[in-house]
């Protein structure tokens, strides 16, 4: 309003010709002016400084904003790849304990076969020795690596030997001769071992075993004789079919003799145990001085089985032996 009034005087004197107090108006009025239009640029500059100062806090709080979505992006980024890794190594390490389990069992697996088949090797070995030597001499073999020999009182031999072996050799091929004896004798091995008797040795188509042995044993008498009963009993029947069959057949001796041996195993290689004394020689001359079919013992056996209920004796006197001079004898039976 100020600076309208300036101008309309200013105009006004202008008119009447009042030039000095016109050209003060106009003074007056362009001071005004500059005056508002100074205030005017102040403020607008002042606005223009307000909205600088809001857009650029604008702008700051945009950028922290993007700097804290940045920011979190980045700990997500950050926590997803942590994650991956955990799953990563969880992953791996997953994989290698299988792969490490999988050898565990494969080498346990192995450990186990390994040790099943040592194991069945040890038993082969173990049956194979046992079938060969007595069980507390083989223990002492295994343990010492020799086994001492020793004497043991008792000892009943049983020696059988096949009658007219000679000639069978003849009417009998080689492999038909070996199968016909490997039969007798396996039966022998059987009623051996079901009375208790130690298997020594075949020697041609002799057969000997022993009872009381590898230690001493009441009633090794009269399973002895009881064994060599049945050896005869056996072979009768298997004769008698063979017979029927128009095959030769073997007819046997059998003699026992009961007495002190020396019993064990000599050398280094090819083990046997085996036993010597001369009850092993008498025992010998019982079966040679014997007759077919029967079972012929000495009169040192019939002192130890004379009593034995289911056995009865034929006594044959004293009989002319070589080397021995006259032994009396006795023919064992089952009685009825």
């Amino acid at each position: 309003m100020q600076e309208h009034a300036y101008n309309c005087l200013y105009r006004a004197y202008l008119a009447l010709g009042d030039a000095p107090k016109a050209l003060h108006m106009h003074q007056r009025y362009v001071a005004m002016r500059d005056s508002i239009s100074g205030e005017q640029r102040a403020k607008e500059l002042l606005r223009i400084d307000l909205t600088y100062g809001f857009e650029s806090e604008q702008l700051a709080d945009s950028l922290r904003q993007v700097d804290q979505r940045r920011q979190a992006e980045f700990a997500y980024q950050t926590r997803l790849a942590k994650e991956r890794d955990q799953k990563r190594v969880f992953l791996f390490s997953a994989i290698g304990v299988l792969v490490v389990a999988g050898g565990l069992w494969s080498r346990l697996r192995y450990m186990q076969r390994s040790r099943k088949l040592v194991q069945q090797e040890r038993d082969r070995s173990e049956r194979l020795l046992l079938n060969i030597l007595p069980r507390p001499i083989a223990e002492e073999l295994k343990a010492t690596g020799r086994a001492k020999a020793r004497e043991v009182d008792g000892v009943s031999i049983l020696f059988t030997d096949f009658h007219d072996f000679t000639s069978m050799t003849d009417r009998l091929g080689a492999q038909d001769l070996v199968a016909e004896i490997d039969a007798c004798f396996r039966a022998f091995d059987g009623f051996a071992t079901h009375h208790g008797l130690e298997k020594i040795k075949t020697i041609g188509d002799a057969y000997m075993c022993a009872g009381g042995l590898p230690e001493p044993r009441g009633g090794s008498a009269r399973d002895t004789v009881l064994a060599a009963l049945a050896m005869q009993a056996w072979l009768k029947e298997r004769a008698a079919q063979r017979d029927s069959e128009g095959l030769p057949s073997f007819r046997m001796r059998a003699g026992i003799h009961t007495g002190s041996v020396v019993a064990g195993i000599v050398g280094n290689s090819k083990f046997q145990y085996d036993i010597w004394g001369d009850t092993v020689n008498t025992a010998a001359r019982m079966e040679a001085a014997g007759e077919v079919d029967e079972v012929n013992i000495s009169e040192a056996t019939f002192a130890l089985v004379k009593d034995e209920p289911g056995l009865s004796f034929s006594p044959r006197g004293r009989v002319q032996v070589k080397g021995k001079g006259e032994l009396a004898m006795f023919f064992a039976r089952l009685r009825g």
